[in-house]
């Protein structure tokens, strides 16, 4: 009997054990039901390692994650207020705390916080900001509250490795632009933070289409730099300044691009580490590439108004043209780019009865055949009329 109630009290300790261990947890319900069903004698550490191995790749529970760990897992309530300094100097993240808070707009709410409390961009290995360039080229800023922008600014003055194509093309964005971020890039120009030849890349280049005509370009212009020097390379994965108005049919912008580089209208500097330069015509015609599909005959046209060339022969193909390249890919296109010549109008001949009709009545008029007729007639000294 006191055997029986052992076994009873053994499997029952089991089950409880399992319970706090699984919770509410599919494998904790299992196990827990197992124990019960099968009367075993499982002891405590078998319990704890079947239960570790059922719930390995489960994420840790809130509760044992640090107040930053915590504050910057997206499944994990947030309370302002709740991180601790102690853990923004060692915790078991394998990010930057910054460069975890600034890529993704989720955890955005903790950015102004990690700032106040002393978290630093100097301890990522490259600018939080680009890291956030890199995975939306223009986020939703307007989603944030006015102190992640302020704590965004913040990052963007306080760290120099933020001067760079990317983060100066998101934060020129439309979205940027409605947020009030832009005034970051006005204050590096204000600062001397683009000084021509300390900076890797051109600002004129790495502006959004949207503002290259605008004072602020003309002001970069002022500073010296030039659109000339917009063709140079640049470290960056967003487009350059040019390619971005093609994909999104700028019209200002290209018009503005190929007044000051006509030549852009043949022929674009490779960029995004590509190799060979880019044939724009025949850019366009690839599947993807506008965002708006629609506009792409009127890109054509565009293009081929201000010197573009369909017959000219593409950099990674020198026995292709950019018509070639359009038959091959069946492109509705082809019709613009290579337009049927019209047939030469035949001449007219007139009928020979006509002639002969005309010249019977000359012979027959007694008027003057037409060589004579060119001639003129002049007075001699006596005033008599002589035919020359």
């Amino acid at each position: 009997m006191l055997r029986r109630l052992h076994s009873a009290f053994a499997c029952a300790t089991v089950a409880m054990g399992l319970v706090a261990l699984g919770g509410c947890t599919a494998p904790g319900l299992i196990l827990t039901a197992t124990g019960i069903a099968t009367d075993t004698s499982m002891t405590w550490d078998i319990v704890k390692h079947l239960h570790a191995k059922l719930t390995e790749d489960d994420p840790r529970p809130c509760i044992l994650l640090d107040s930053v760990q915590r504050a910057l897992n997206a499944r994990c309530d947030y309370v302002a207020g709740s991180i601790r300094t102690a853990d923004i100097a060692r915790n078991g993240l394998q990010a930057c705390p910054l460069a975890a808070a600034t890529q993704d707009p989720r955890l955005w709410r903790a950015l102004p916080e990690l700032v106040e409390k002393g978290a630093t961009s100097a301890r990522c290995p490259r600018s939080p900001l680009q890291d956030l360039a890199e995975a939306d080229a223009c986020p939703d800023f307007a989603s944030a509250s006015p102190e992640v922008l302020h704590a965004m600014a913040e990052l963007a003055d306080s760290d120099p490795r933020a001067v760079r194509h990317d983060v100066f093309r998101m934060l020129s964005c439309p979205n940027a632009r409605s947020a009030g971020l832009d005034r970051v890039l006005v204050g590096w120009l204000d600062r001397g933070k683009l000084e021509p030849g300390t900076i890797s890349f051109n600002p004129l280049e790495a502006l959004d289409p949207g503002l290259i005509g605008s004072r602020f370009a003309r002001d970069l212009q002022v500073a010296g730099h030039t659109p000339q020097t917009a063709l140079d390379h640049f470290e960056g994965t967003l487009p350059s300044g040019f390619e971005e108005a093609l994909r999104t049919s700028n019209w200002e912008a290209l018009g503005w691009w190929l007044y000051e580089l006509p030549q852009l209208a043949n022929e674009a500097p490779p960029s995004r580490g590509a190799q060979l330069a880019s044939i724009p015509l025949q850019q366009v015609l690839l599947p993807g590439f506008l965002r708006d599909p629609s506009t792409q005959g009127e890109m054509v046209r565009f293009l081929m108004a201000r010197g573009a060339d369909p017959r000219r022969k593409l950099p990674f193909d020198s026995g292709t043209t950019v018509i070639g390249f359009a038959a091959s890919i069946k492109s509705p296109m082809l019709a613009l780019l290579d337009p049927p010549r019209p047939t030469p109008a035949a001449p007219i001949v007139a009928p020979a009865t006509t002639l002969a009709h005309n010249a019977a009545g000359t012979e027959d008029s007694g008027a003057k055949p037409l060589r004579q007729a060119a001639r003129f007639d002049l007075r001699t000294a006596d005033g008599n009329i002589t035919s020359r």
